[in-house]
């Protein structure tokens, strides 16, 4: 697959491989093969880092120190490292895909360090190179062979000659690629049911540049709401109890004070909406509100200090009826009746007003900047909603600044009072399959940030190189700066004009951080308005 560049041959050949098999270990490849060692509504975790895998393949493998580090730059990653640093060193006995289902699901199984570096060398001392180096990059969520969980939705599509759309409901709904495979295998793919508490995908909105854009997206008017700059949630509520999710698809479990307000609440429900943080009736910056994440034992008095409450503008699912694919107007309705009633202010209905001129979107916009919020979304009264994908049913507009989300690639030490902590970061944006570097921070975030950060970049160090180390891409920032130039300093060609961290952002998965084409957008937008020699190639 990693060798194969046209999309159709990818399909044709991961297609003919997963009928070529019986159906559970086809259900196991397709799930392996999107990168994943579980389901996205799984709760399993392997609990496995970079820096045990470092371990294991020292012991594995006998190299020293030096010689890791050497191999690791000449690949980048860890399954390459493995391929390389095994090669003679191992039994090459192969694990079945059900072993391999298996290794996965002990080293979710809660056991200790030791254990679990006991488990890995004993698996790596087992596996040829080649399979050493995809158990590992399925392990760490990087298999990068051009595949995406798209492309194998098309191929179950082309292997069991199903329509791709009801592959992609099936799998949206189930949020298992293998069980889909499953239900497409015995043609049963209608049976496919959203079950309360597997979290399905948050319905995302793209950009507007202005409100003359809305104009032009929605000729015949639009809802408008504010855009709240909190940690967007689905709630799940059933007989069982209440949990809350996000974006990640992660439970959230620090606002333990909005469980109650849900449960006096009639029926089975999920709602889509936005955790927001208040003072003095004003809602704080997202930064404050971070506080209480992370939290594995949180403050009793924290919903004192930080009171939340959950701003509900969406419902998708309802004492058993799916609301999906029904119009957000009928959606609102649900959605107003549910909550007609309530009187905990932690639980509260988003504010909608209906807009059709440049001037209604305008007032709308400044309106919500006045109330302390990022900006306005806007939605179709006909709108659906389409959990995972971004469209132009749903269109955000922000406040005029600059911003990137990309995820940390590499730390070193700081300076002076700094000097014994991680404080300077390489970011990276998505080029493709791979990440490459834009620019370096070390600005915007608090000492207690940066403590928390040094030890976890210590406990997921990929490479160490004395001063600086290569790092798992897992924490997620967002930067602001004030332009863009090229550069040969970076990977992507670009560079950014003071970087400075405006947050981190805990609530978005590394597959959603800003593109490198997104940043060659930006850069052509702003260099048709300067003189070419501010921004020398």
């Amino acid at each position: 697959m990693a060798a194969i560049r046209k999309k159709t041959e990818k399909m044709r050949l991961v297609g003919e491989y997963l009928r070529s098999l019986l159906v559970e270990d086809a259900a196991r490849a397709a799930l392996f093969l999107t990168g994943r060692a579980f389901p996205k509504f799984a709760e399993d975790v392997t609990q496995v880092g970079g820096r045990l895998i470092w371990q294991a393949l020292g012991l594995v493998s006998g190299a020293s120190a030096s010689e890791m580090q050497s191999a690791y730059r000449r690949h980048g990653d860890l399954g390459g490292l493995a391929e390389e640093l095994l090669a003679g060193k191992t039994e090459s006995h192969s694990l079945t895909l059900a072993e391999v289902e298996g290794a996965f699901r002990e080293f979710a199984g809660g056991r200790g360090l030791g254990p679990r570096l006991d488990m890995l060398t004993q698996v790596l001392r087992h596996l040829p190179p080649i399979e050493a180096k995809y158990f590992i990059k399925i392990l760490t969520g990087e298999l990068r062979i051009g595949l995406n969980e798209g492309l194998v939705e098309e191929a179950l599509a082309r292997a069991f000659e199903r329509p791709l759309a009801e592959i992609q409901r099936a799998h949206m709904l189930t949020g298992d690629i293998g069980k889909t495979l499953r239900l497409a295998a015995s043609g049963r793919l209608a049976e496919a049911r959203l079950v309360l508490f597997h979290p399905v995908g948050f319905m995302l909105a793209s950009a507007a540049e202005s409100t003359q854009d809305l104009v032009t997206a929605f000729p015949s008017g639009a809802m408008v709401e504010d855009k709240y700059d909190g940690i967007r949630a689905q709630v799940h509520k059933g007989r069982d109890g209440v949990k809350l999710f996000s974006r990640t698809l992660d439970e959230i479990v620090e606002f333990h004070e909005l469980a109650r307000p849900f449960q006096a609440l009639p029926g089975e429900f999920i709602l889509d909406g936005e955790i927001i943080g208040w003072r003095d009736g004003r809602p704080i910056p997202f930064t404050e509100l971070q506080s209480r994440l992370g939290r594995k034992h949180p403050d009793l008095f924290l919903p004192i200090h930080l009171p939340v409450s959950f701003l509900a503008f969406d419902v998708i699912w309802r004492d058993g009826g799916l609301l999906l694919d029904h119009p957000w107007r009928e959606r609102r309705t649900h959605l107003e009746a549910l909550l007609a009633n309530v009187q905990a202010p932690a639980v509260q209905l988003s504010a909608s007003v209906a807009a059709a001129s440049e001037e209604d979107f305008e007032r709308a916009f400044e309106r919500a900047l006045a109330n302390g919020h990022e900006g306005i979304m806007t939605k179709s009264a006909d709108s659906p909603y389409v959990p995972g994908r971004r469209g132009r049913y749903w269109l955000k507009l922000k406040r005029p600044l600059a911003t990137l989300d990309v995820v940390v690639t590499a730390v070193e030490y700081g300076h002076g009072r700094r000097h014994a902590l991680l404080s300077d970061y390489t970011f990276s944006v998505r080029d493709g399959e791979r990440l490459a570097s834009i620019g370096k921070a070390y600005s915007g975030l608090t000492d207690a940030e940066i403590l928390q950060l040094t030890e976890f970049f210590r406990e997921h160090t990929v490479s160490d190189e004395g001063f600086s180390r290569r790092v798992e891409p897992t924490i997620v920032l967002e930067v602001a700066f004030n332009n863009i130039q090229r550069s040969g300093r970076h990977e992507s060609g670009y560079a950014l004009r003071f970087p400075r961290i405006v947050r981190l952002r805990p609530d978005k998965p590394v597959s959603e951080i800003d593109t490198l084409g997104h940043v060659r957008e930006l850069y052509e937008r702003q260099h048709l308005s300067v003189h070419p020699e501010e921004y020398p190639r």
